[in-house]
């Protein structure tokens, strides 16, 4: 009991000092500081030896951390101590397991790909399996969701676990021991040439992998003639902002500032573009959403204030906190906000939380409601946080980044029937029915992409089966609706035939010729006068 209970002690006080204390500790009178680390050890020992029933203590210390976090900003996070690897594996860019790509239809694990060097693959598990065992334990029913999938096959490395795959046009089961490996996990979804001289990029977060891939990207699209560059940053919410800010560097002239931060206990420090960038010339526009976070926003800001690309879009989330991690005695983490960011016009686009985190993330059913996302006039900044790029473009803090160029959000191809296609999951099961049956005929008879990309036609023949399997999922044809969504469903239909014979870049590249924004940030690095206008280099 004594153990536990100076644990118990032990784990408060560094939480207090944390969080009473923390960064703030220089400044706090020693006093006050012990006197509430004194107040709450002596509620702890209430509550352990007086309370009615038994107590969870190690539960409401962490509850007691969760709340207390609550109060500070929406995005300072305690992350338990199971949670913690899994919660840094998106921005490590890397995780522990065997290397595929999955997707559940019918109660079963289907391997949509399997990740090019990992071991899944080079034991020659292919796409279309279907793992029906793992380590001999049945893994198909109502009961499989993606959390059973991560438990039961990822794991350390070294690891070995025993998996059972039914592929077409094979009776028995097929049983591999595969042995876990380090498998890495890529940020950027999609590179490819959207026109003949501008290339497409699009990172899903900044994560620590993230600069090599950019890297290999734009060498790759240059060695295809790349002059001009579109970088998508739509739904990206962040990520590491080291990363951000080398990925801004690429951008610009030495010299320039990127970014600085600054805090009540975090000195301001300036942060600074290097020597030479992979594309300091040539037209870049830059797509962000309301969704575009964090580091995106960084990247946005540093673009904009100092007039090198045209954003494009829809005003981004307005996050302007940076986060630092912490270590507690337990190996659970808290990522604390420490300082601000402001970008190179000194603007700090972080909103308003002071009415606390639940209504902190409503404000995108708010800016719904005003009409934002589709009327740019409803949105009202101060002239108290006006500022000025480079060339003296008015810019505004507060609030998020405000596109150069907006782009209203597009409902009207969005029908009550494509909805209720997705509710139901009839685009994948769909999809997966019809590659898992054609596969060797749709490889035969497109050897690449660009053949398919060209040449696969979604006539009302193909689509008779697609109508029928909805029609058995209880949702009949809605002539109405399918005219309203039906280039958005084709769409999605080819793309996902595409990813799975290919690359998820290849379904973008197919998504992307229907997409109104990417549409118009072609239109927009086309548009010369434009550039001149708004005295964008280039």
């Amino acid at each position: 009991m004594m153990n536990k209970k100076k644990y118990l002690l032990l784990t408060i006080s560094i939480m207090l000092l944390c969080f009473f204390s923390g960064m703030q500790a220089r400044a706090q009178n020693q006093k006050e500081l012990y006197a509430n680390l004194k107040k709450f050890s002596a509620f702890m020992q209430l509550v352990e030896f007086a309370y009615v029933d038994t107590v969870n203590e190690n539960k409401l210390v962490e509850k007691s951390i969760v709340e207390t976090l609550k109060e500070l900003d929406p995005h300072s996070m305690y992350i338990s101590k199971k949670d913690v690897q899994r919660a840094n594996e998106p921005l490590e860019g890397n995780f522990e397991g065997v290397g595929i790509q999955f997707e559940i239809l019918r109660d079963t694990i289907n391997v949509v790909h399997t990740i090019s060097g990992g071991p899944s693959e080079k034991l020659g598990v292919m796409p279309g399996d279907k793992i029906i065992k793992i380590d001999g334990q049945l893994a198909t029913g109502k009961t499989i969701t993606n959390q059973f999938v991560l438990d039961h096959l990822r794991g350390k490395k070294g690891t070995k676990v025993e998996v059972s795959i039914l592929r077409t046009g094979k009776k028995e089961l097929i049983d591999y021991s595969i042995i876990r490996d380090k498998i890495p996990l890529n940020s950027i979804d999609a590179v490819y040439m959207i026109t003949p001289e501008t290339g497409y990029i699009n990172l899903n977060r900044f994560a620590q992998t993230s600069m090599q891939e950019f890297v290999d990207a734009t060498l790759n699209l240059k060695s295809q003639g790349m002059k001009n560059l579109i970088l998508d940053l739509r739904n990206n919410s962040g990520g590491y902002m080291g990363t951000a800010i080398d990925l801004s560097d690429q951008f610009l002239d030495a010299g320039k500032l990127i970014v600085y931060t600054e805090g009540v206990h975090s000195p301001r420090e300036d942060y600074n573009s290097s020597e030479k960038g992979l594309f300091e010339k040539g037209k870049l526009v830059v797509m962000i959403n309301e969704n575009s976070a964090s580091a995106s926003e960084i990247v946005a800001g540093a673009i904009q204030d100092w007039d090198r690309g045209v954003i494009v879009g829809r005003r981004s989330f307005a996050k302007g906190l940076v986060q630092r991690p912490f270590s507690l005695p337990d190996s659970s983490q808290v990522r604390l906000t420490t300082a601000r960011y402001h970008t190179p016009s000194g603007r700090c686009i972080q909103k308003s939380y002071a009415e606390g985190a639940d209504k902190y993330y409503m404000d995108f059913a708010k800016r719904v409601k005003r009409g934002e996302l589709v009327h740019p006039d409803s949105i009202k900044f101060p002239d108290s946080l006006k500022f000025f790029t480079s060339k003296k473009r008015v810019v505004y803090g507060g609030g998020g980044i405000m596109p150069d160029v907006f782009i209203p959000w597009d409902s009207t191809i969005i029908s009550d029937y494509y909805l209720e296609l997705r509710r139901k999951n009839i685009i994948n099961l769909f999809v997966g029915d019809y590659v898992d049956k054609n596969r060797q005929n749709l490889q035969a008879s497109y050897p690449d992409f660009k053949t398919f990309n060209k040449s696969f036609i979604l006539d009302e023949a193909f689509m008779k089966p697609f109508f029928e399997l909805a029609e058995k999922q209880g949702i009949k044809l809605d002539e109405k609706g399918y005219g309203t969504s039906a280039k958005l469903i084709k769409s999605q239909i080819k793309g996902l035939i595409a990813e799975k014979l290919w690359t998820l870049s290849t379904f973008y590249e197919v998504a992307n010729q229907v997409d109104d924004e990417v549409i118009k940030a072609v239109e927009v690095v086309e548009d010369n006068a434009l550039f001149d206008k708004l005295k964008i280099d280039r």
